[in-house]
């Protein structure tokens, strides 16, 4: 049985999530790098540029890449052989959120109910929290923090088995489509399919997640994620939506087993920023 005190978790997520705002992580640094050199469009490459500029002074200056400082999604796999201590888990780890928004200046987006009041919780939690158990003694912290200028373009389509992987492509295309300029592209986009209505959009937002230079494990899979590449990016969206070759970073895509009569297919749409971050505790 390994101990793991709350409070190492807490101060961990208070460091990420200020990490993330300031400084794009290095996968996507390096897509939209290879991008402004790519692109073919001038104000495609000029925007793309900026975009760059943007994330250098936020780094050197230690201020937010973008005003939408996100929702914070916490993936925790945790092993059974582990054993939390000094508290609540999930007390800390909103801990944790909010004293990393509060210290590092960060805009305070979470209101306590959806649809009358709205009232701002005013240190950005609660968080929303995943857990799973598995084998061992470590602890994997995995986060986002996720605008909805780009989450408000997400879907869910209920698909037919009979409609396949070509559904599944239209399916994809269609929400990254409609998404077009709202979601502050070149985009990432996370594809879950399988499981159920809210599991698939799980796998979805865990995709988002996946780091850009990964590809699925499952060679069908991967080659499905660079087919939707190719036609996302005929789409013309561009950089910020003003037309270019790099509508879309990089889609990844996440299954699960499904019930015989289905096929769930959530998109989940990130902007250029898709802020993310994972360790090891």
């Amino acid at each position: 049985m390994r101990e793991v005190s709350v409070h190492i978790l807490r101060d961990k997520i208070k460091e990420l999530v200020q990490e993330v705002n300031f400084y794009y992580p290095r996968d996507i640094d390096k897509k939209i790098k290879e991008a402004a050199i790519n692109e073919t469009s001038k104000i495609g490459k000029e925007t793309l540029e900026l975009l760059i500029k943007n994330s250098e002074i936020a780094a050197r200056e230690k201020i937010p890449i973008c005003q939408d400082t996100g929702m914070v999604i916490v993936f925790l796999t945790i092993g059974q052989e582990v054993h939390f201590t000094d508290g609540l888990l999930t007390d800390a780890i909103n801990e944790g959120v909010a004293l990393g928004y509060e210290e590092g200046y960060l805009r305070k987006s979470i209101v306590e109910e959806p649809v009358f009041d709205r009232i701002n919780t005013k240190n950005n939690t609660p968080c929303i929290i995943y857990t799973s158990i598995v084998a061992g003694t470590e602890v994997e912290l995995e986060i986002g923090t996720k605008g909805f200028g780009s989450e408000n373009m997400s879907t869910i389509t209920m698909l037919k088995p009979a409609q396949g992987v070509n559904g599944v492509k239209e399916a994809v295309i269609a929400a990254i489509k409609k998404a077009g300029p709202n979601a502050c592209p070149p985009m990432v986009v996370g594809v879950g399919l399988g499981g159920t209505f809210d599991y698939a959009a799980v796998l979805a937002k865990k995709a988002t997640l996946r780091s850009c230079e990964s590809s699925n494990a499952d060679p069908r899979y991967a080659q499905l994620e660079n087919e939707l590449l190719v036609l996302a990016n005929e789409l013309n969206i561009g950089p910020q939506g003003l037309k270019g070759d790099t509508s879309v970073l990089k889609i990844n895509v996440e299954y699960f087993p499904t019930h015989i009569a289905g096929m769930p297919c959530a998109v989940n749409i990130s902007c250029h920023v898709t802020r993310h971050a994972k360790v090891v505790l």
